[in-house]
């Protein structure tokens, strides 16, 4: 039986319990990983008090932030590659486990100086889990869901805001900002112990010439849809195996427009959401609300994620991946400007919980797309790549945003990320073309 083949069966499976398993056993490191990063924004406050960074400029303040999305930025331009080398299963594995490794030296650190180094650690394992995640729930979902999968993945995210919040009303009063470090970094070792039980994707063990095991593993996600078929002939290591993918081929003939695409995208997605959301309890309590009533409103502003998120799941494999997130794009857009210019009452909560609804449905489609544009040999690169361009912005958006509110005001800067925004629409609008019905191979090749 040919590669092509065992793929075709493994993209007709229906869902079943392998796929409830890829995606909670994937998922809940992802919910670690964005409870760590929300929660960065409600502990700045206790970490500049109890190091003494009084000052309202003291310019190591947005490092608390940065080296974090330093370490995702060095994170995800490596682990692509790696897990294009050495497997998905592996590197996704090893990253949740340096996560882990990071998130228990920050709560340990006895200096700021060490805080940052702790904060690089666990950026470097965030950094490189999610695009490599990202791209192991690909490859073993069936077509006719695989965005859907990815969107159901990417809604974990929500539920680790969630998390943060609740921490931050509950336990950041009572143990401290140590103590609120220490509660993602235990759960998230265990669940990486989980872990060990996936599989590593029959798309690359084929794409290295171990075709054997991969026809083993679409067999085993058959059976747990209630049957296997019979092979009848050899498998077979398909042709792509012949020459390793270099990251020049990220702009090479047709891959080059959707590399440009990706990069644009990410930038600006990341860049908005970190100068958003990452001081957004700041921002409120700068209009007058107190740190607590600020958090308890950052909270349940956050709950308008989940939604958003199964609403795009719904949408991407209805209407389709570009149209899903050009529309999603423009209502994030069109709620940042409504929530500048709001003030703290009903109307503010409207317009930051529709900025949650859209913003975060928009994050699930492009994690849909970022593995989808690129063959197997180098799809995690191309994935990797994309991640670490965005943290780029992720890096420079915890600087930009307080410096622009100062001159701006809120309206002013929530005007330059609308426009940001509509940019980024506009991008995918010309750039993009349509993945939806459309196996890994055929996208590959197109």
């Amino acid at each position: 039986m040919a590669a092509e083949s065992f793929v075709a069966r493994l993209d007709a499976v229906p869902l079943n319990r392998f796929h409830l398993k890829l995606l909670v056993t994937s998922g809940l490191g992802w919910m670690f990983d964005a409870m760590d990063v929300i929660l960065i924004s409600f502990l700045i406050l206790p970490i500049r008090a109890e190091f003494g960074l009084v000052a309202a400029n003291d310019a190591r303040v947005p490092l608390i932030a940065a080296a974090g999305f330093a370490g995702m930025f060095l994170g995800a331009a490596v682990s692509g590659r790696l897990a294009d080398r050495y497997g998905r299963r592996t590197v996704f594995q090893a990253t949740l486990v340096l996560f882990s490794l990071g998130s228990l030296l920050s709560a340990l650190a006895p200096s700021f100086e060490l805080l940052l180094a702790a904060r690089v650690v666990t950026g470097l394992g965030l950094g490189g889990e999610l695009p490599v995640v990202a791209t192991l729930v690909s490859e073993l979902s069936p077509r006719r869901d695989r965005g859907r999968m990815i969107v159901w993945l990417e809604s974990f995210w929500a539920y680790g805001t969630v998390l943060a919040g609740l921490i931050a009303v509950f336990v950041l009063p009572v143990w401290g900002w140590r103590g609120a470090f220490l509660i993602g970094a235990l759960p998230a070792l265990y669940v990486a112990y989980l872990r060990r039980a996936l599989p590593e994707s029959p798309r690359f063990l084929a794409s290295i010439g171990r075709a054997t095991e991969a026809d083993a593993v679409v067999r085993r996600v058959e059976r747990e849809g209630g049957g296997a078929l019979i092979t009848v002939s050899r498998v077979q290591a398909p042709p792509a195996a012949e020459r390793r993918a270099r990251l020049g081929d990220l702009f090479s003939g047709r891959l080059a427009r959707r590399t440009l695409m990706l990069w644009l995208l990410w930038f600006g997605i990341v860049f908005t959401y970190y100068g958003i959301f990452l001081y957004l309890p700041s921002l409120l309590a700068a209009r007058g609300l107190s740190v607590v009533r600020s958090n308890e409103f950052f909270f349940l502003s956050t709950i308008a994620q989940i939604p958003g998120y199964f609403s795009a799941a719904f949408l991407v494999e209805r209407w389709g991946r570009k149209p899903t997130l050009v529309l999603f794009l423009l209502g994030t857009a069109v709620s940042a400007f409504l929530f500048g210019n709001a003030g703290t009452g009903t109307d503010a909560f409207l317009w930051v919980s529709l900025l949650s609804f859209f913003n975060l449905g928009a994050w699930g489609i492009v994690y849909t797309y970022s593995p989808e544009l690129y063959p197997t040999s180098i799809r995690a690169s191309g994935a990797g790549a994309a991640a670490a361009v965005g943290r780029i912005g992720g890096i420079g958006a915890p600087f930009v945003t307080p410096l622009l509110v100062g001159p701006l005001g809120q309206a002013g800067v929530f005007g330059l990320f609308t426009a940001l925004i509509v940019l980024t629409a506009l991008v995918v609008l010309l750039l993009a073309e349509e993945t939806r019905g459309r196996s890994l191979e055929e996208i590959s090749t197109a």
